[in-house]
């Protein structure tokens, strides 16, 4: 019997997750999933993710591949997950695929966003747990320029945890936008790429405070950029204020397209 090729477009706090890649003693989210649909499947159905966040690492459109019986169309999946997950998870949407979509390998891009709370609220425990909240003034025209400079496609070693990828591997990637915006309470990193490299954004976005701050000088981004290490780039910021926020894909993936 063929099966059915579905993505899962899922929300989730990362607060109370060792991340998204299932591990034997921790709690991650695609073991979750793989749980769950277990259950409701009466057999084992693996979850592909299109990419593996970190412990504490939030996400708003994460996109995940299954293969399900035919039964199950993408509206009765839905909704018997949202019905039987956890409540830190959520499956925001489903969509019927091609055979050959794959969660990971078929993304055109990813996009993630960084909050940051400038106002004395920002401490309050209702915001603390989904934004950094930063106590030191920032230069916003350092913040913008630093961003500006990696727009494009570069090499982010120096903004990789080494060893995360293979040797081999040029570990560039194709920034197509990278801004910082106005929020209420303060500010957010918008990012989107066609590939992240291992706490590649959380790096960019501790370096990027550390200049705004008045601590490191603007041109350490373009120098890190240029580097064949990651010895010089600043601490990650927390996990806890970045969201996974869309995944792209080709149209044509969808089957109600073409």
């Amino acid at each position: 019997m063929e099966a059915r090729t579905v993505q899962l477009v899922l929300h989730y706090d990362g607060g109370h997750f060792a991340g998204w890649q299932r591990q034997r003693a921790e709690r991650t989210v695609q073991g979750v999933l793989e749980e769950t649909l277990a259950r409701l499947c009466a057999a084992p159905v693996p979850v592909t993710g299109a990419g593996r966040t970190d412990a504490g690492v939030h996400a708003r459109g994460q996109a995940a591949g299954i293969r399900v019986a035919p039964k199950w169309e993408p509206f009765a999946l839905r909704r018997a997950l949202n019905a039987t997950l956890p409540p830190d998870v959520w499956v925001a949407a489903a969509h019927e695929m091609r055979p050959e979509f794959h969660a990971r390998y078929s993304a055109l891009s990813r996009r993630y966003t960084y909050v940051v709370g400038t106002d004395e609220e920002a401490a309050s425990p209702f915001r603390r747990p989904h934004e950094l909240a930063e106590r030191h003034p920032l230069d916003r025209a350092r913040l913008d320029e630093a961003a500006r400079t990696i727009v494009g496609e570069h090499c982010f070693r120096g903004f990789a945890v080494r060893g995360t990828a293979p040797e081999a591997d040029d570990h560039r990637c194709i920034v197509r936008g990278a801004r910082w915006i106005d929020r209420p309470g303060g500010l957010a990193f918008e990012i989107e790429a066609n590939r992240f490299l291992h706490h590649m954004v959380r790096f960019l976005v501790g370096t990027m405070l550390e200049i705004a701050r008045g601590r490191r000088p603007a041109a350490v981004m373009r120098a890190i950029l240029e580097s064949d290490h990651n010895r010089d780039v600043s601490p990650p910021a927390p996990a806890h204020a970045l969201f996974l926020d869309r995944v792209e894909y080709p149209a044509t993936l969808y089957t109600d397209v073409g």
